[in-house]
Parts: C-alpha cells; structure tokens; sequence
C-alpha cells in the first residue's frame, strides 16, 4: 500500500532577510509575483522592490524585515499553488502550521484564517511597534549556545535584580536560547551563562528586547490592530509559539499573538506538539502516512532546528525558485 503524505508548514521568522529574497521567484512563478505585488499594493510602497535591490540596511530594519519574510514565505506557498492539499484530501493534507515569531502570522495564512495582505499589513505594525518600544526602552538580546534551557533560565534569574529584566525569550533548541532584556543584564546573564558551561553566548543585531516585558508597550497597540484584522478560524490547527498549543480559532489566534510580543518563543515544545499531531493523525488513517515538515521562506534555519529537535524528521526547506520547481516536478 502507498504512504499518504501528511504535511506540517514551517514558517521562518526574523534574521533570515536578505536582498535578492524572492526575486527568482517573481521571476520564474506568476502566483508568487502576483501574491507580492499584492502585498506592496496593500502596503503601500514597493516592498518587493527592496527586497530585491535593497538597500540592505533599510531592509534589515525591523518594520522592513519582518514583512519582507513574510512576503517571501507568502510568495513561495502562492507558486506551490495546489501542488499541497491543504485540508486532509486523499493525499494526506496538512495537519498543522508553526512559525518562529512573525512566521506564527504566515502560519496563519498557510491555514486559510488571514490572507497574505492582510497578514503583512499586521506584521509591518508589529515591526514598527517592535522598533518604537525598543527606541523608548533600549533592549538587546543574545544567543546562547551550547546550554540547556533551564540553566540558562536560572541565569536569567540571578541577573534580573533591581528592576533590571532578563529573560529566555526563544527556546530554539534543547541547548540553543535566546535571552532578551536591558543590555546590562543581557550582559550579566551572559556570563553567568559562561560561568555555567555555555559554549559560546553571541549578541544579536535587533532593535530591541522582544518576546519579553520591554515590549509590553508594543502588545498593547497591537492588540488593537489584531482586533480590526479579518481573521477566520483556520481550517488546521497552527501551534502557538506562546503556549505550544494548537490554535482553532480566530479569537484565540488573535489573543495568543498579542500575548507572542512578551512571551517566549517556546520552538522546542512546539516542534514536539507537532509531531504528537502527526502521530495523532495517523492514529486515524487507514493507510500509511508519511510526515513532511515543509519550511517555507528564506533559509534552512527551522529545518536544522528541527532535526536537533525532533530526531529523523522528514523535513525540506522551499525558498528559491529551484528548491520550489524541483518540489513541484517530484509532487
């Protein structure tokens, strides 16, 4: 009997911007120019234009960034077309959606609860919010390598004293965590970091202190824009990066990505929800299944994660033009 294909969307989040993102695939695939003309219409500037040609330091700003790989993953599920079914059909479907940070909106859009102009026009607001709070209460983050998360977690706790804030604000890997805060206790968590094992711990280039407290001013407004935005409940399940839980409804997806600003990105545990979700569903076929995670967007990064996370994960990464034309051919 031949395997069914069960598929599980990976959306990549900020960091894996680039100039030159997505312009082969403009080129080479109508839906995906289609789909980012779109998104520069409802912008209002030509977003895929500086994608393209850059300049590279007004992309890597955040309210640039942020859209500008949503854009991309958005254009690379728009030229998959109906290569995937998205609803369980006979050739498995999809069973589950998860983004890293703002790729939890393009998880949105793979499910069929926001469309992608829609979509950009939140996350543009959120990196400008983002970048806003961050410019109000200066805030950094770092990497941590090679340190389990509860040791990294505990340093964050010797270092947040007399009102300073340091957190782990992205569990990525069992023994990868982003910590974020104000820059001198940023600072002292990373030695202690040090002191504690950590291989390496690596200062990142951001704006500011997401997925923790410092951005609290920036969940407020957001919240807002998520109450105007025209969500639908979505037609499978797209995990949480607050809670690791599947979301099923428009109301909660709303509430949950507000709450995403100063919550962690708990990647880990979402990656594991979302292979229970695979079993699960193959608990109920009646013939045999194949998983597939699908990262789509620019870079590899949710894949390696993924393997680290969820060892012998079938797991492929679409960004160009080539990567998404030979998936097509073999689909």
């Amino acid at each position: 009997m031949v395997a069914t294909k069960t598929t599980i969307w990976l959306c990549p989040g900020q960091g894996a911007q680039k100039v030159g993102m997505a312009k082969d695939l403009a080129e080479r695939f109508p839906a995906a120019r289609q789909a980012l003309e779109a998104i520069d219409g409802k912008l209002g500037f030509a977003l895929s234009h500086l994608m393209f040609d850059g300049p590279e330091n007004e992309l890597t700003e955040t309210q640039n960034a942020q859209p500008a790989i949503l854009a991309h993953s958005a254009a690379v599920f728009a030229a998959l077309g109906s290569a995937i079914d998205g609803g369980g059909g006979e050739r498995g479907g999809t069973v589950a959606a998860a983004g890293h940070s703002l790729g939890e909106y393009t998880a949105y859009i793979t499910a069929g609860a926001l469309g992608a102009t829609e979509a950009a026009a939140l996350v543009r607001r959120r990196g400008e919010l983002m970048q806003q709070a961050g410019t109000e209460r200066p805030g950094t983050m770092a990497a941590v390598l090679g340190l389990a998360t509860a040791e990294v977690e505990a340093a964050c706790r010797t270092a947040s004293t007399g009102g300073a804030v340091v957190v782990a604000a992205n569990i990525n890997a069992p023994d990868q965590t982003v910590i974020s805060g104000d820059p001198a206790a940023v600072a002292k968590a990373g030695e202690a970091c040090k002191a504690r094992g950590a291989k390496r711990v690596v200062p990142l280039k951001v704006s500011g202190a997401f997925h923790s407290s410092l951005m609290a001013p920036a969940a407020n407004h957001l919240r807002l824009a998520l109450e105007r935005a025209p969500f639908r409940d979505p037609t499978f399940p797209v995990i949480a990066n607050a809670t690791a839980e599947p979301v099923r409804d428009a109301g909660r997806a709303r509430r949950l990505l507000a709450d995403q600003l100063t919550s962690p990105v708990r990647w880990v545990a979402c990656m594991q929800r979302a292979a229970t979700l695979a079993d699960e569903a193959h608990g109920e076929a009646t013939a045999p299944r194949e998983v597939q995670f699908i990262e789509i967007g620019p870079g590899n990064v949710l894949a390696g994660l993924l393997r680290r996370i969820v060892p012998g994960a079938n797991v492929i990464s679409l960004g160009t033009a080539d990567e998404v034309a030979r998936f097509l051919e073999a689909a």
